[in-house]
């Protein structure tokens, strides 16, 4: 009996995975829209540096979780899912429209993307955490910069406006931090929009369009 219920967990799970992989695979290959619960990655266009949080705060400001830019492409701490605005629901699947409301959750934490009227350690901006107060602080409106598509593209440029405040995340390769996050860069929100506002989504998992 011992083996039959080893064997039937074993199936269960290759089931699982094939799934998975199937669905993937079908994103991989035939969808290039971002979509709403899927867990991606968000590059710094100009840095190539990934969008990053861990369980490090910051020692000045706000004291909440730190966001950075990081380096390294394979750190896990480096994925985001996709959200709908606090207070809206955003189906799994669901295409994002440009210009639409929405919020980026750490997928190791369980934070938000949040601002507020704090500065930003290095570059005296306005900070940007990641924060778990789920509030109106973490809603960011998409701006596409490929203005010949309705919908949020992988590989394509965009911008994040900070809704409550009006400023851009951002984030600079002279901006270095020392210990104990050495050699990130500092990601903050600013008023200025240009080329160290842009952003693409690229790896990552994306559900199939509903």
């Amino acid at each position: 009996m011992k083996i039959k219920y080893q064997s039937i967990l074993v199936l269960v799970f290759c089931i699982i995975v094939i799934s998975i992989t199937s669905e993937v695979l079908e994103i991989d290959e035939e969808f290039e829209k971002v979509t709403c619960g899927s867990a991606v990655k968000i590059t710094h266009s100009v840095s190539q540096y990934k969008l990053h949080s861990h369980s490090i705060s910051y020692g000045t400001g706000s004291g909440q979780q730190s966001v950075t830019g990081l380096s390294r492409a394979d750190d896990p701490d480096s994925y985001w899912i996709i959200k709908g605005a606090d207070g809206s629901p955003c189906p799994r699947g669901e295409p994002i429209k440009c210009n639409s409301i929405i919020r980026l959750q750490h997928i190791s934490t369980r934070k938000l993307l949040h601002s507020h009227l704090h500065f930003s350690p290095l570059s005296n901006q306005q900070e940007v955490s990641a924060f778990d107060g789920f509030d109106s602080g973490d809603n960011w409106k998409l701006i596409c910069l490929n203005t010949s598509t309705q919908y949020w593209l992988r590989e394509q440029k965009i911008k994040l406006k900070h809704s409550e405040t009006h400023k851009y995340l951002v984030a600079s390769k002279d901006k270095v931090y020392n210990n104990p996050i050495n050699g990130q860069i500092e990601v903050a929100a600013s008023l200025t929009s240009n080329e160290d506002s842009e952003w693409i989504a690229q790896e990552g998992i994306y559900f199939a369009e509903r």
